[in-house]
């Protein structure tokens, strides 16, 4: 069951991305989605603490300070860049350009803390710029560099999440960590974000959803309730489910399916789709991808949109 729950969890995640490029495309901007996405998840996950765990409600203050951190350079950022991304990138290398996090948290974890990293992770981070380069091809510019700016600085922000977050959120369970960081960077885009521009129109004017099969028109509202749901809350349940039957390192590999996901539904739904050059490059960045996630000694669960403990134990949990 445990393959499973971490399949249907990146199948969600991964098929989301194709949605939030329609909503972002169909007139919300990505701060906007933001904000409705992460208080959408917060509310939800807040609604599950309260039946199940209420004292994930009570955090001492450096805790408290923690998932500030977190919600704001970990989940704030990398929510909107990852949004903004998308309404200049393909869906699939949106993702595969992100998830170069994995690479990065290894890196930082080696030259930082001075953890121990097996001697794989150099060939993965050759795999991955090999890959990179591939995909991207600097030399014709095929690829907005406005939005591969984007793609990286949610790369970075979900570093920071992932090096943070494995340290310091050991005392509390992930669905803990989803409440809290989703709620400090949904309260920071309500600032920000300019949701007072929008009214009641904006959520029952027209969005075509129906990609390269014609026309399949839902009030915006629609789509939007379903990426908070699904695209943010099931699958991160998902994913946490997945955690009580398989290893870290298992969960981890499986999750980073999310990124062929991405690519096979943006292609299926919005016609997007690569070179046979192109797809073999994206095929040695997933390869590098897998291969890192074996390379560290401690690992987290790498999934774009959380970060996980490594031990299933941890926080009451079994």
């Amino acid at each position: 069951m445990g393959y499973l729950y971490a399949l249907l969890g990146a199948l969600f995640f991964g098929a989301n991305g194709s949605l939030t490029k329609l909503l972002v495309e169909g007139g919300l901007t990505a701060t906007q989605l933001t904000l409705f996405r992460t208080l959408g998840t917060a509310a939800l996950a807040g609604l599950v603490l309260l039946v199940t765990d209420r004292s994930a409600f009570r955090l001492s203050p450096r805790l408290m300070l923690v998932m500030a951190i977190l919600g704001l350079a970990g989940v704030a950022v990398l929510q909107a860049s990852y949004a903004a991304a998308l309404g200049l990138l393909p869906v699939g290398i949106t993702l595969l350009l992100e998830y170069t996090a994995v690479l990065m948290v290894a890196l930082v974890a080696f030259l930082v803390f001075k953890e121990r990293v097996k001697a794989r992770l150099w060939v993965a981070i050759g795999l991955v710029l090999l890959g990179l380069v591939a995909v991207a091809r600097p030399w014709d510019a095929q690829l907005d560099p406005l939005g591969v700016m984007f793609a990286f600085i949610a790369a970075i922000s979900l570093t920071i999440y992932f090096v943070v977050g494995e340290r310091q959120v050991a005392r509390t369970s992930p669905l803990a960590v989803a409440f809290w960081t989703t709620l400090f960077a949904g309260t920071f885009w309500a600032l920000f974000s300019g949701w007072w521009e929008l009214d009641a129109s904006t959520f029952t004017a027209p969005l075509d959803l129906g990609g390269q099969w014609g026309s399949w028109v839902l009030p915006l509202g629609i789509p939007l309730i379903v990426t908070v749901v699904a695209g943010s809350f099931l699958p991160f349940l998902l994913s946490f489910s997945a955690l009580k039957h398989l290893t870290a390192t298992a969960a981890g590999i499986v999750a980073s399916s999310e990124v062929v996901f991405a690519f096979a539904v943006a292609w299926a739904w919005l016609g997007e789709s690569l070179d046979l050059f192109g797809m073999a490059g994206a095929a040695v960045v997933l390869a590098g991808i897998l291969l890192a996630q074996t390379a560290r000694q401690k690992k987290v669960i790498v999934d774009a949109e959380l970060v996980l403990p490594a031990e299933p134990g941890v926080g009451g949990r079994s």
